[in-house]
């Protein structure tokens, strides 16, 4: 067989040229091409994971901010709910406080009333025996009531015992005699003089005076400088047991 060297020379130049032309206008575009898209794609998955991992740092820092306001929360409710015990209990110790001092007002004024009640009941009652004593004084032995208690007055004068006429003897010294008798009522001349006769025979130097006071109830006070004799009515009603209220 004759081979055509001629002929296959020329086709392999042809195959050259064609090689040639492809990798230049064909192979080398498309591997660029390849290159260059894989070079986007790498771009992209890089862009890619740099989104991912800010997103992933922003979801940390969301979690983190979102744990902290959870913490702050928790923290102010823990405080409003401690600042809403202390005035629950600030409250609850003023409402105490005052229903204390109610209770005290109520009491002092429950406390008041009865000791008017009281006041009264006996104010009326001394009036009521006073007039009875005046009345019994009067129909039954014709004495006057200011009299009997001068009378009786002069009784206790003249059974002072020892101690009480030393006592009213050594004021009546202190006091050069000065001696002051009180009454509700003007006395008589003459109750005057029984009087004077029986405290001179005590004491010869006495200087007597006399005064009215309207808040002795029926009775009489022999006073010195550090000495009281007294009796009256209301000291009797006094030793009385009036808590019947």
């Amino acid at each position: 067989m004759v081979v055509d060297w001629f002929t296959v020379i020329a086709q392999i130049l042809n195959f050259l040229v064609l090689v040639w032309l492809l990798k230049r206008f064909l192979y080398k575009p498309v591997l660029n091409a390849i290159d260059e898209r894989e070079k986007k794609i790498a771009s992209k998955l890089e862009d890619a994971a740099k989104h991912k991992a800010e997103a992933k740092k922003e979801k940390e820092k969301f979690l983190q901010k979102n744990k902290t306001f959870d913490n702050e929360l928790e923290t102010k409710m823990a405080e409003v709910r401690q600042k809403i015990e202390s005035k629950k209990q600030r409250l609850f110790e003023e409402a105490r406080i005052e229903s204390e001092v109610v209770k005290s007002q109520l009491k002092e004024s429950l406390r008041e009333q009865k000791n008017e009640i009281r006041e009264k009941i006996k104010s009326k009652t001394k009036e009521e025996v006073i007039a009875i004593a005046k009345k019994i004084l009067s129909e039954i032995a014709d004495v006057d009531l200011e009299d009997q208690i001068i009378r009786v007055f002069i009784d206790k004068i003249k059974n002072l015992d020892e101690i009480e006429k030393s006592k009213l003897l050594e004021t009546i010294n202190t006091t050069q005699g000065k001696m002051k008798i009180i009454s509700v009522f003007e006395l008589s001349d003459s109750s005057k003089t029984q009087l004077e006769k029986v405290l001179h025979g005590i004491n010869t130097e006495l200087d007597i005076s006399y005064e009215l006071n309207s808040e002795i109830v029926s009775g009489i006070v022999l006073e010195t400088q550090n000495f009281q004799l007294s009796w009256s009515i209301d000291s009797f009603l006094s030793s009385m047991n009036t808590d019947f209220i």
